[in-house]
């Protein structure tokens, strides 16, 4: 875990932005719950004050469930929840050639990608091992 040293009470989003463009993935944690928080807020959602930190997470985490989208246009993704190893989960993808082969528990690493028509980079995740 790496606890975030940039200065400024900048709205958490922005925040969080400029940690994906930096290659990071920045969460919250709450000393009061002694728990992770995602997505970013103001408070903490577990006990309302507002003394959440900012930290790094390592990036790395395991496969939740996933489901593939078949698109009208365009080929068939993924959507995964994704566990990080720091204790929270949020809603991604799996890079990967056949969205099929994302297997519930399968280990993943946190890229952030940039994507045609979309301001601000995203999180996305790659496969550390094959499923199985």
């Amino acid at each position: 875990m790496q606890t975030d040293a940039q200065p400024g009470n900048g709205a958490p989003y922005a925040r969080y932005v400029q940690h994906l463009r930096a290659g990071e993935l920045a969460y919250q944690f709450s000393p009061a719950a002694g728990r992770a928080v995602f997505f970013p807020r103001v408070r903490c959602p577990y006990s309302g004050q507002d003394c959440l930190e900012w930290r790094i997470s390592a990036g790395l985490g395991t496969v939740y469930s996933t489901s593939v989208v078949y698109p009208r246009k365009g080929d068939p993704y993924n959507v995964a929840l994704i566990d990080l190893d720091e204790g929270f989960r949020l809603m991604s993808r799996v890079v990967i050639d056949d969205p099929m082969q994302v297997a519930i528990g399968q280990r993943v690493r946190f890229q952030a990608a940039s994507e045609e028509g979309l301001d601000d980079p995203i999180p996305v995740f790659a496969p550390l091992e094959p499923a199985q």
